[in-house]
């Protein structure tokens, strides 16, 4: 009988032994994934922060901010897209050539659409044209879409920021623009 005992503290012993082995490595592997965690995460998400659970809402508070920002790019997308006349457009396969102007950071974001072919717009009228209008181009991107390119073009104004009208310069590009091949 006393055998038994023996047989079944060690029995005991090495569950415990393995029950511990087994929680150690599961605290390991838990420590290596919230490092990781917070390896990916912008430091205005960890700063100051020291526990695990601080961390965890710091993930869920950034991906709740990207899919927030992520949404915001969506609808400016869209209200591109319709301002661009994108979606009329694609039914006729070639975009019309259009201009929008809206007032943004100290200067004008200039929006363009147009097709491809005899009618293309020549990007270098344009940009001399917002040069002659007091304007200095900061960015500007194309991007090509079914029928056509999009052309946003950032601009800062040179001098006095009320000396450019968005309204009158919108009229003067659209009014130039289709001339300008």
């Amino acid at each position: 009988m006393n055998q038994d005992r023996q047989n079944m503290n060690k029995d005991s012993e090495k569950k415990k032994m393995m029950h511990r082995d087994t929680e150690r490595q599961r605290r390991q592997e838990m420590a290596a994934l919230c490092a990781s965690l917070r390896s990916l995460l912008p430091l205005e998400y960890i700063k100051g922060k020291r526990a695990v659970s601080e961390h965890v809402d710091g993930a869920v508070n950034h991906i709740k901010d990207l899919q927030k920002r992520t949404e915001e790019l969506s609808a400016k997308r869209d209200e591109l897209k319709k301002l661009s006349g994108f979606e009329e457009a694609r039914s006729r396969n070639s975009l019309p050539t259009s201009a929008v102007v809206k007032p943004c950071f100290g200067g004008f974001e200039v929006v363009i659409s147009t097709g491809i072919g005899v009618q293309a717009l020549r990007l270098s009228r344009v940009l001399k044209l917002l040069l002659e209008e007091g304007l200095d181009v900061v960015n500007c991107i194309s991007t090509k879409v079914d029928g056509g390119f999009i052309h946003t073009i950032q601009s800062q104004v040179i001098n006095d920021l009320t000396s450019v009208d968005p309204y009158t310069l919108q009229q003067k590009l659209n009014e130039d623009v289709p001339s300008s091949s």
